[in-house]
């Protein structure tokens, strides 16, 4: 629910020429990662057999990841840094053959950086159901075709569930810490409810403990937007040539995002009622340069992402509730040991405060006692992306202990 790139995740800018002609040309059915391309910086652990909450099961299932720094003796400085929804394994550096962008968090994991790869060994995967390395809709299922549409349905837990087998197969018992914003905070925390005896410290940025009925309900736009695009037919669309995909519904769903990550203050203060060129959008044909941003970073968003993979990672989103079979959230939370941070941002509208609130007062290890640390930021939900100063900050607190 987030853009989730280096270039994607900075203040809102105007679209200039040279940025448009980024994303001339016809986009292709997919922007997901395919065997036949450059693995980059890439590594995979085959999982074997998976069995998902519903019931469903793969034959086979994989997770793309990356790594920086060194593994210690004992595997005791492992830390896992989960990425959110339109993310992956590459949180550090630069695009390349294999990653269409830089990294995302180039701020926050490094030498000498909040998370210091001289001291931990960092490990980021992409999330079961995604489409950059790990298993999903684009992945071939053992007829030789995507799975596309067939694809299991994904709850936050069947991630968390792969993850944990992920780290089984690194040979990682217990993370040092869990680290995650956005969608990937709510896999950390369900990480420290679902796993307690393999989280050291936790960070839960940005997040809540359950998905709520307006976040649901923004979601279902999104969704639609992509399924009643006639190019997605059924979420069966590889075989299409460039431009015949379903870009424009995917395009459309990230565009009713964008507006949801960024806060009202940010986007009026930046763009107010000014025009993108000297064409008035006034019945002659010009754009507001807002309308202009919205549509360069749908049109761009297609050309890294996937729509079936989209649907699949939204729905798991919206399976987020630690107190599901657990009685209340205050009892599922409980059972957290982990030392556990928990980050809220002021302007944020996609998972306002409240959340990060409920999820302070019943953490027990809470380094803050019941409330949550508070950064303010312009920028909404993305603030979390963008203030790299601050979450270093926050992020100090818990790990240089």
């Amino acid at each position: 629910m987030d853009w989730q790139t280096a270039e994607d995740s900075a203040p809102s800018e105007f679209i200039t020429d040279a940025l448009a002609r980024t994303v001339l040309g016809k986009p292709p059915a997919t922007g997901a990662w395919r065997e036949s391309d450059p693995a980059g910086d890439r590594h995979f652990a085959p999982l074997g057999a998976f069995e998902f909450e519903s019931g469903q099961r793969l034959p086979f299932a994989r997770i793309a990841y990356e790594t920086w720094g060194a593994l210690n003796a004992d595997a005791s400085n492992a830390v896992l840094v989960l990425h959110a929804l339109t993310g992956d394994s590459h949180v550090t550096g630069s695009a390349g053959p294999g990653h269409r962008t830089d990294g995302w968090w180039p701020g926050i994991v490094g030498p000498g950086l909040a998370i210091d790869t001289e001291r931990w060994f960092v490990v980021a995967p992409n999330m079961l159901g995604g489409c950059q390395g790990s298993t999903g809709p684009a992945s071939a299922a053992p007829d030789g075709e995507p799975w596309g549409g067939r694809f299991p349905f994904t709850t936050i837990r069947d991630q968390v569930n792969a993850q944990a087998r992920f780290a089984d197969v690194l040979g990682i018992a217990r993370w040092a810490a869990v680290v995650g914003g956005s969608m990937g905070g709510m896999q950390a925390l369900e990480w420290a409810v679902s796993y307690p005896e393999r989280v050291a410290r936790a960070a839960i940025i940005a997040a809540p403990p359950l998905t709520m009925a307006d976040q649901i309900g923004l979601n279902l736009v999104q969704l639609e937007a992509i399924e009643n695009d006639p190019r997605f037919r059924g979420g069966d669309y590889y075989d299409a040539p460039d431009g015949e995909g379903p870009h424009r519904g995917l395009a459309l769903a990230r565009r009713i995002a964008l507006l949801n990550y960024r806060s009202p203050d940010e986007l009026n203060g930046r763009f107010q009622r000014t025009w993108q060129s000297g064409i008035s959008p006034l019945g002659a044909g010009g754009r507001y340069a807002v309308e202009s941003y919205l549509d360069f970073h749908g049109n761009r968003f297609t050309r890294r992402f996937d729509a079936n993979s989209y649907i699949t990672v939204v729905q798991a989103m919206n399976s987020h509730d630690v107190s599901r079979g657990r009685g209340s959230v205050a009892e599922a939370l409980a059972r957290v040991t982990a030392r556990t941070l928990v980050v809220g941002i002021d302007s944020d509208r996609q998972f306002p405060l409240e959340g990060q609130r409920e999820i302070a007062r019943a953490v027990p290890g809470n380094i803050d006692g019941d409330v949550p640390a508070i950064i303010s930021s312009a920028f909404g939900h993305d603030g979390f992306l963008i203030e790299e100063e601050r979450v270093t900050a926050q992020l100090r607190r818990l790990l240089d202990d």
